[in-house]
């Protein structure tokens, strides 16, 4: 039996719905087709793929569609809005890679599986909410909004305002067994679109929806240990980490372990809206026992898996 390889790559929203560029389908599945190009050098390496994705930009807009239709039909709640743009985004990643796949003379298969994420109903952040979502309005129309839909809507940095909603931290995958199954008979999995569906486990067992969105890396992390993944790649929009980003002096790290880097984190040097959730994503992995991590953006993901760019965290061993 050959050893395991099992990898999570986790793909942003962004790289599939870019800033700046308008959101069509086509566009959407162009840059689908393109962020997976390195796919084909990880299954030449004798990676067994799972496949991850944010899907930010694509919930915004659905959740806007909805606001514009309200006269018309009843409003989506989020939760309904995430599980929708996940088969949406599944299809187009589940297509783009069937044809690459045929192309390239790959027997595999690849199946798109709706996930659920179990979240503490008692989560601090069910209470204090602190995730922005969706469009970007002024002041009269939050006001009216708020009233109208029960939405909590703040003040941004930028001085506009949005929706804001909780991002509880995820606990497990309730499809975890049915994905290493399907990973165990080679085929390609996609899944935790949007970082999963939040749900609670109710009293009697029963799973019920809430109104939230999950951190795609973090829930990325959770997955990987469940099924035993040995690797965690996640991408982003940038080729390393930095320390002093953004400043004159800022430098990349390249190869560091989880102790050294943790340093850098308790200094502060990775911002909580960007960088942060994927250092936090991969400590979380390697704690618990993975072997790597890989933060890198889509176009330097093969030369990353070289050692020749990204950032690789490693255990203190």
């Amino acid at each position: 039996m050959k050893e395991s390889l099992k990898a999570v790559l986790a793909l942003g929203g962004n790289a599939i719905s870019p800033k700046g560029e308008v959101d069509t389908i086509a566009n959407q599945f162009s840059h689908t087709r393109n962020s997976l190009f390195a796919t084909k050098y990880l299954i030449d390496q004798g990676y067994d793929l799972i496949i991850t994705h944010g899907n930010g930009p694509q919930v915004g807009n659905a959740l806007l569609r909805t606001e514009l239709t309200v006269d018309q039909v009843p409003i989506l709640p989020l939760g309904y809005c995430v599980a929708n743009v996940a088969g949406g985004m599944g299809y187009m990643i589940q297509q783009s890679l069937q044809n690459m796949l045929k192309k390239e003379k790959i027997h595999k298969d690849v199946v798109t599986l709706i996930t659920q994420v179990v979240v503490e109903k008692n989560d601090p952040e069910i209470f204090n909410p602190t995730k922005f979502i969706g469009q970007r309005y002024n002041q009269e129309d939050a006001k009216q909004l708020s009233k109208q839909f029960d939405w909590t809507i703040k003040k941004t940095s930028d001085g506009d305002y949005r929706r804001i909603v909780p991002s509880p931290k995820p606990i497990s995958i309730i499809e975890s067994e049915s994905i290493t199954k399907l990973v165990n008979e080679g085929k390609i999995v996609i899944t935790l679109g949007g970082g999963g569906i939040p749900v609670y486990v109710m009293e009697n067992g029963d799973l019920e929806g809430c109104d939230a969105v999950i951190d795609k890396d973090l829930a990325s992390s959770i997955l990987a240990q469940e099924i035993g993944a040995r690797y965690l790649l996640i991408i982003t929009d940038v080729e390393n980490v930095y320390i002093n980003f953004g400043q004159k002096d800022q430098k990349p790290i390249y190869r560091i372990t989880s102790s050294e880097i943790e340093k850098y984190k308790k200094e502060g040097h990775f911002a909580k809206g960007t960088m942060g959730p994927k250092i936090n994503a991969g400590l979380n992995f390697i704690s618990n026992g993975g072997e790597s991590v890989l933060i890198t953006s889509i176009e330097n993901i093969q030369n990353a898996l070289k050692g020749k760019a990204g950032t690789i965290i490693t255990n203190n061993k």
